[in-house]
């Protein structure tokens, strides 16, 4: 292992292994003192996925989230490497909360990518950490920074009890090659898709502030990150009502997205990316039915049909597909096991429900509100990771 490519961020050495129970009293404690000092600090108020990260880890989310936990008798695996993704500013944080609240000591590599909420999550949590009463926890983390060395990913893999990789899929597939010990467990996130789904006549039922509060929620789900989180929408499917009525609910709900817009910094190698990727579209996609811009803060890509990939449509910086259907069974042939996240506007869930268990669907794992589409929780992509990352006692 080369030491002298590793940046110590927090910790200089490798974790002790002492497994807690799943929400253990020092854990929940730790990360409600954490929430506190990030809400406190007024300068964080400028970045809402850090004011969202306090949120979630404030005291009374984690007492929901424990009262919600099953098992009697479990108790963490061990050690949890973590491997997380450079898109995503806040992603690291998260994953290292995962893994405390299963009850694990944490190896958390960070992306190398100059976020200043890196930095400022990391200076607080190293904060709280040297608190005398978070000896044990301290002790217990460890958080590096290091380019692509092969060597280190190979041996942080062998140590530990369980890796965590959030990646594109060719990242993954080079990890894997590195194995784990027998009895580790391993929780991938790989490239997902992600749409939104609306209903016509609901938008036509709203006012100009509801459609404004709407169109908020909408620039949460995806301007805030650039489009880059899986869970953001790239494609719209608009469902029910006639072709007129259509049209004025797309007029309606996209003046108001424009409007919202306004506030989201383009710099101009966002503006340039996004104008080539929209000629490239033009160009290349004969599925393509006509492209509406607004100034070069929106662009929006009506579809003629929906392509065998949907993965395919993935805008940036405010780059989006959209496409009419009249029922959600139009949809079954293009849910593979890469969809994700349904955000919905006036349609019920439990349809959306229905639909995927009746067309025995491998794909669509949540299913949220507008303007809840990046809000991560301990169910993600499917899996129960706070189950998957502890060790269960059968006790007679």
């Amino acid at each position: 292992m080369r030491e002298n490519s590793i940046t110590y961020v927090i910790g200089d050495k490798l974790p002790i292994v002492k497994p807690l129970p799943p929400y253990s009293e020092i854990v929940c404690d730790f990360l409600d003192e954490l929430s506190k000092r990030l809400r406190r600090d007024k300068n964080n108020a400028q970045y809402t996925d850090i004011i969202s990260l306090a949120f979630w880890c404030r005291k009374n989310n984690i007492k929901r989230l424990k009262e919600q936990f099953q098992a009697q008798y479990a108790i963490g695996r061990g050690l949890v490497f973590h491997i997380t993704p450079s898109n995503v500013p806040i992603n690291f944080a998260f994953s290292y909360f995962f893994g405390l609240l299963s009850g694990n000591s944490n190896i958390v590599r960070i992306p190398q990518k100059d976020y200043p909420q890196i930095q400022i999550i990391c200076n607080e949590i190293n904060r709280v950490l040297n608190l005398e009463e978070y000896k044990m926890l301290k002790e217990m983390t460890l958080f590096v920074s290091y380019g692509r060395d092969d060597e280190l990913t190979e041996y942080y893999s062998s140590i530990c009890d369980g890796r965590i990789i959030w990646g594109g899929d060719k990242a993954i597939k080079n990890i894997r090659k590195f194995s784990l010990k027998e009895r580790a467990v391993e929780v991938v996130f790989a490239d997902r898709y992600s749409f939104a789904l609306i209903d016509i006549e609901t938008i036509l039922r709203m006012d100009d502030k509801q459609r404004l509060e709407l169109a908020q929620k909408f620039y949460n789900d995806t301007y805030l990150m650039d489009q880059n989180a899986c869970s953001t929408p790239h494609l719209i499917i608009w469902q029910g009502a006639d072709e007129e009525k259509k049209k004025r609910a797309q007029e309606l709900f996209w003046k108001s997205i424009y409007q919202i817009a306004a506030q989201y910094d383009l710099a101009d190698i966002k503006a340039v990316d996004k104008y080539t990727s929209l000629c490239q579209f033009a160009m290349e996609a004969d599925y393509i039915k006509e492209i509406q811009k607004y100034d070069n803060l929106l662009y929006r890509i009506e579809l003629n049909y929906l392509t065998e990939d949907l993965s395919v449509l993935r805008g940036q910086y405010g780059m989006f597909f959209e496409y009419y259907i009249s029922q959600l069974e139009e949809l079954k042939d293009k849910i593979t096991s890469k969809v994700q996240t349904v955000t919905y506007v006036g349609i019920n869930p439990e349809c959306i429900i229905k639909f995927i268990q009746e067309c025995h669907l491998t794909g669509i794992d949540r299913i949220v509100p507008m303007g809840e589409a990046l809000n991560i929780d301990v169910y993600w992509d499917g899996y129960d990771i706070i189950g998957q990352l502890i060790r269960y006692i059968e006790v007679r």
